[in-house]
């Protein structure tokens, strides 16, 4: 971090993937609008994600990053909100339970209302519009009207936000995530599913675990733990006028933290060096992540590395891998190499949706999920190589029962893409494809835990998953 940093620098840097606005006095409006709106997280939360992070970086934790493509002003409802949470729990208990080590859920949520394009027109039967650009810029609709960057959005976003924020609080310190509700997080849609039953299996083990417990007098009332978590939220930082505004100077530290999230990330069509986006977020104390994918080079990456942590940091910086199945175990080691040569302190995650994106027979843009377990296989095969921590995943998903993502135990084939395919953007996982990637990175985890341990000579022991590995 450098003396020369503003929180309007990046404003002097090419700004790749931003919106053309048609009436700038209304934009600039809005940007002053929100400069005087309360925070929606605070820097002592960010702090406290950073230190999280810190142990995931040491390799005494994992990281579990997922929710929404891209959120959308018409779904925003209560219950999916709890839904998709309800499923990241599910999750954190599967890696808990089975790695024995502390889990750090983080949630594309929030936030996450503004999606990079390919392209900045859309061309349909000959008529060429903006591209739809996540309802915090414009509207999905194919008409004029609708693809027109609205400032007035970002008032709205900003909004739903502070909502999904509250919600997101009363769930998480209010009762909801206690462990002894630990069987009700099963949706009922996945109870049925072979995966809602290897997960009732579970928890069964953590309810006679927690019995356990309170006859040693160990109890909710004594470990807090036990009734309430920490949950906390991310977006890619990519419409940066909003995030400039939500800039606010931390009291205690006397540093910058954008408050729109607890981590910001950069994605791989933002990440230039002299760009904006890494001018923007190399000044702000939040922790940081930086999406690589297979055109990523050792040189490249460790600059990046330099521009985002340049202290060193453990827990400032997660670089998120999305490879594809077909490159990661050629791609990844050098990169790692690398970082190791450098002794750069980072978090290593894995992203194997957004590399494994294809274009079904049937004309809906899916994504297979055995390619999705594919890279995660080979994610955790490569760092067990070369003797690096896989921190954690990054993934796209909804708790709803979606049919957006082929394969899986359902079974979900490409004609049956079209009966319930409602993302604004990308295909996620539904709640018993996540569910399933949670118990097969449990198992790796595990393995490559127990495999680290005996290597160090300590001895090793994990209660395991509940029906063993998975076979896909």
């Amino acid at each position: 971090m450098t003396n020369e940093w503003r929180p309007d620098s990046w404003r002097q840097r090419t700004a790749a993937q931003m919106p053309e606005y048609t009436n700038a006095a209304e934009l600039a409006d809005v940007e002053r609008q929100l400069a005087t709106f309360p925070p929606l997280v605070f820097a002592g939360e960010a702090r406290t994600l950073h230190r999280q992070l810190a142990e995931v970086a040491e390799g005494r934790a994992f990281l579990l990053q997922g929710g929404d493509c891209a959120e959308s002003f018409a779904e925003f409802r209560g219950p999916h909100i709890r839904d998709t949470l309800r499923v990241m729990l599910q999750m954190a208990v599967v890696l808990t339970f089975a790695a024995a080590c502390p889990v750090v859920k983080v949630g594309r949520l929030a936030g996450q209302f503004a999606k990079p394009r390919s392209e900045p027109l859309e061309t349909r039967q000959g008529v060429s519009l903006p591209s739809y650009r996540g309802d915090i810029v414009n509207a999905m609709d194919f008409t004029p009207e609708a693809r027109l960057p609205d400032p007035q959005r970002q008032l709205r976003a900003y909004s739903q936000a502070a909502a999904t924020l509250n919600l997101l609080r009363a769930f998480a310190q209010g009762g909801y995530a206690d462990l002894h509700r630990v069987h009700r997080w099963n949706l009922d849609f996945v109870a049925a599913s072979p995966q809602g039953e290897r997960y009732q299996d579970l928890a069964n083990r953590i309810a006679e675990s927690l019995a356990f417990m309170e006859a040693c007098g160990i109890n909710a009332d004594t470990v807090p733990q036990i009734r309430e978590t920490t949950f906390f939220t991310s977006h890619e930082a990519l419409l940066l006028g909003y995030e400039q505004a939500l800039c606010r100077v931390d009291s205690l530290s006397g540093r910058w933290y954008d408050t729109s999230s607890h981590l910001l990330w950069v994605g791989e069509r933002t990440r230039q060096l002299d760009g904006a986006h890494i001018e923007f977020v190399r000044g702000i104390a939040n922790p940081l992540g930086v999406k690589v994918g297979p055109s990523s080079d050792g040189d490249t990456l460790l600059r990046l590395i330099d521009a985002l942590n340049p202290a060193n940091e453990p827990g400032r910086l997660t670089v998120i891998c999305r490879m594809g199945r077909d490159k990661v175990e050629d791609v990844l080691p050098p990169l790692i190499r690398a970082v190791q040569r450098e002794g750069r302190r980072i978090v290593w995650s894995c992203d194997p949706m957004h590399a494994n994106t294809i274009k079904s027979s049937s004309g809906y843009k899916t994504r297979p999920f055995q390619r999705i377990l594919d890279e995660v296989r080979g994610f955790f095969a490569v760092h067990q190589a070369e003797g690096s921590y896989p921190g954690g995943v990054h993934f796209e998903m909804t708790g709803q029962d979606v049919t957006e993502c082929t394969g899986g135990a359902q079974a979900i084939t490409e004609q049956g893409l079209a009966d319930r395919y409602h993302t604004h953007c990308d295909p996620r996982l539904n709640a018993s494809q996540s569910l399933e990637l949670a118990f097969l990175i449990a198992e790796t985890l595990k393995e490559f835990r127990q495999n680290r341990l005996e290597a160090e000579g300590e001895p090793s022991y994990s209660p395991g998953v509940a029906g063993g590995a998975m076979r896909a």
